[in-house]
């Protein structure tokens, strides 16, 4: 496609496109940029290619599972349109997004009306304070219902939404949009690809129902504003351009959020729906300066071309043949082609060669981008995602994206020696691309496990390791740290003789075992008096204990959160050592703390449950059928948090449950809380199983 055209700050606004997954986010991004001409074909999400949907999974899968910058020319003006996924298991995207978008878009389904990914976006969009429009989507559906969705934004999300449009028609009788603004009917000419209509006068029909909303329009526009105001009261009409303007001031102080309609599958309103972008969301230099760090010091950027250069890399993506794509916004200076910039996280320098604009899977070169701009590298020695570039010299860090953090876990083995020999690598590099994926060897359950922000998350991350790196791998379930402790104080020996000619080995002490608090750990107490076993042994026998107790005493678990003292014994001149008294201290741990009531320990989590109000009922008996207790219920605007501690064993797979039983509207993080003991019964099943694994 040749060389991109150059824009300045002002021309430029960046817009993350946001909803729950289905809602048509992906549809509207390839209409919007078809009908203006910057991509040239149409995409179809179902048949798996959309301008955005880049990747073999996503395609497969038909819908979006990361972030991915499109751009749309209008009015003069570049609209950098950034695709997020809507599903939550791939929300650490939607955040990226929204950390460096300007404002933002809303899809709301005309058939779904608002779910658990909407308000997950909305609640994303108020922490940033991003000025916002909702745009109703899939109006040719059957049973679309404009009122009903609008009904829902005001009650659910906000009552400051405004309709600007409203439907001509829905279902398959949609045919047209009436802008309240110009006062004139657009209707649609079936069949075209872009869009086209004729306008005409509004309905008869449909001026009922134009009138008042018209007319609320007006006062909202006229209320914003005190010169407005006046003229409004003494029946002046207020312009187009000064409605605009004034609007264009609501939206950007979060006063009004400007509600639009169409169908992206029939390009049906986005026409409107551009040139609204363009006119009511502010450019990256009225946005004002951003907060950076030179070291310790707090400092403003401010995006212009006369400040230095920084931007902030917001996403990694690695493709074969290509290499390590960086994906950045550019918050200060100007980026040309060629240039040297520094990465002052790392320590390294990078060089922009071939500097280029992101349009779904095409890079397009461009010699220069402005301050705000969003651009993408190929091939980066040494930076990845939330890595700031500078000028060289400086050492601005600009403030990183606040990811959410993964809790989900799965165990990942090689289905063959040289998969497992690859498994760590290739995880860490999956990991430099999405940091919602955690990943560690670790070492006491012998198994690597791998953490996502959901099963579906996961999943698909291990579709990519076997297309993208050939590694194939099998999932279990991560085994559970147990561990093991004590009950009740006990005493007693451990005593070590060995004679084989020659020098024997001697050692022996007498020790005493108590529980400590929860959380405590282990301590050793010396008690020795009048030189009974010399000083320099005391060591040799706490290690001697430290070792028994990490082999455990009923199942072969770590006994934790107990003290030993040792507090009497005897040695040899000749035959003691320190190998010795070791040995007796093991020996000690042993014989005494099988009388000091040893129990098994389980981790147990607390877990947040956000649901829809409907489903409490059952997601409480599923909490307690999984030996779960609920320590509080919190009401959340229509919705209810429940607070819960549950074993983690009880939650291998639970999301998924979880997706099952509320139609995929509610969702649950979880953290680990404390180690709790484990119930007699459910301790009896898993002695036997460690014994059984232990006897194979």
């Amino acid at each position: 496609m040749g060389t991109a055209r150059e824009y300045t700050t002002d021309q430029i606004r960046n817009v993350a496109v946001l909803g729950h997954g289905g809602s048509g986010k992906t549809t509207l991004i390839d209409a919007l940029c078809f009908t203006a001409g910057t991509a040239r074909r149409r995409g179809n999400v179902d048949d798996g290619h959309a301008l955005t949907l880049t990747t073999p999974e996503e395609a497969d899968h038909k819908i979006s599972m990361q972030l991915t910058p499109a751009y749309a020319e209008w009015m003069d003006a570049k609209i950098n349109l950034l695709d997020t996924p809507g599903y939550l298991d791939f929300t650490g995207d939607a955040v990226a997004a929204v950390r460096v978008a300007d404002a933002a878009v809303i899809v709301v389904s005309a058939v779904g009306g608002v779910e658990v990914g909407t308000e997950k976006v909305w609640e994303y969009c108020e922490a940033r304070g991003l000025p916002r429009m909702f745009f109703v989507s899939m109006l040719d559906k059957e049973h679309a219902d404009f009122n009903a969705v609008y009904r829902e934004i005001k009650e659910r999300l906000s009552p400051k939404a405004l309709p600007v449009e409203i439907p001509i028609g829905s279902g398959d009788g949609f045919r047209g949009i009436i802008n309240l603004f110009s006062e004139r009917a657009h209707i649609y000419q079936p069949g075209t690809q872009t869009g086209e209509y004729d306008e005409a006068d509004i309905p008869d029909e449909l001026k009922a129902q134009f009138d008042p909303w018209e007319q609320e329009l007006q006062e909202t526009i006229a209320t914003s504003d005190e010169t407005l105001l006046e003229r409004y009261l003494e029946g002046e009409t207020i312009s187009r351009d000064e409605a605009i303007e004034a609007m264009a001031r609501a939206v950007a102080r979060g006063d009004v959020i400007p509600v639009f309609c169409g169908s992206a599958r029939l390009s049906y309103g986005m026409r409107a729906l551009l040139r609204k972008i363009v006119e009511l969301f502010p450019h990256p230099g009225e946005i004002g300066p951003v907060r950076a760090r030179d070291g310790e010091r707090e400092m403003e950027l401010f995006p212009n071309g006369d400040s230095p250069f920084s931007a902030l890399v917001f996403k990694t993506s690695a493709e074969p043949h290509v290499g390590e794509l960086s994906y950045f916004r550019l918050y200060s200076g100007t980026a040309v082609s060629g240039m040297e910039a520094y990465n002052p996280g790392r320590g390294g320098s990078e060089k922009l060669n071939h500097l280029s604009v992101p349009l779904g899977k095409e890079r397009i070169e461009v010699q220069r981008l402005h301050a705000g701009d969003i651009g993408v590298m190929a091939k980066f020695k040494d930076t990845h995602t939330n890595d700031t570039l500078t000028a060289p010299g400086r050492e601005v860090q600009l403030e990183a994206i606040a990811f959410p953090r993964p809790d989900i876990a799965v165990a990942l083995k090689g289905v063959t020696r040289g998969d497992e020999d690859k498994l760590g690598e290739v995880l860490h590099k999956l990991s430099e691309e999405d940091p919602t994926l955690t990943s560690e060897f670790n070492a006491e359950l012998h198994q690597t496990i791998a953490r996502g922000l959901g099963e579906l998350h996961l999943d698909v991350h291990i579709e990519r390791m076997k297309r993208k790196y050939g590694v194939s791998v099998v999932t279990e379930q991560p085994r559970i740290a147990y561990r093991e402790t004590i009950t009740r104080q006990a005493e007693g020996q451990g005593r070590f003789k060995k004679q084989s000619g020659g020098r024997g080995q001697f050692g022996d002490c007498w020790i005493r075992l108590r529980p400590i608090g929860p959380g405590e750990g282990y301590s050793f107490q010396d008690s020795i008096k009048g030189g009974v076993i010399p000083g320099k042994y005391l060591p040799s026998i706490d290690r001697g204990i430290q070792e028994a107790a990490s082999k455990g005493i009923l199942a072969g678990y770590p006994v934790v959160d107990f003290a030993a003292e040792c507090y009497d014994g005897s040695y040899h001149t000749v035959d003691s050592s320190d190998i010795a008294f070791k040995v007796a201290g093991s020996m000690a741990f042993q014989a005494v703390a099988e009388k000091a009531g040893p129990v098994l320990l389980e981790p147990v989590m607390e877990v947040k449950v956000t649901t829809p109000d409907e489903y409490v009922g059952d997601i409480m008996g599923d909490l307690t059928g999984r030996r779960g207790k609920v320590q509080g219920m919190d009401p959340d605007g229509g919705r209810t948090v429940i607070t819960a501690r549950v074993p983690e064993a009880e939650l291998y797979k639970y999301a998924a449950t979880l997706r099952s039983m509320t139609q995929g509207r509610a969702h649950h993080s979880r953290r680990f809380a404390a180690y709790e003991q484990v119930p007699h019964t459910e301790a009896e099943k898993i002695i036997a199983a460690r014994k059984a694994e232990k006897d194979a």
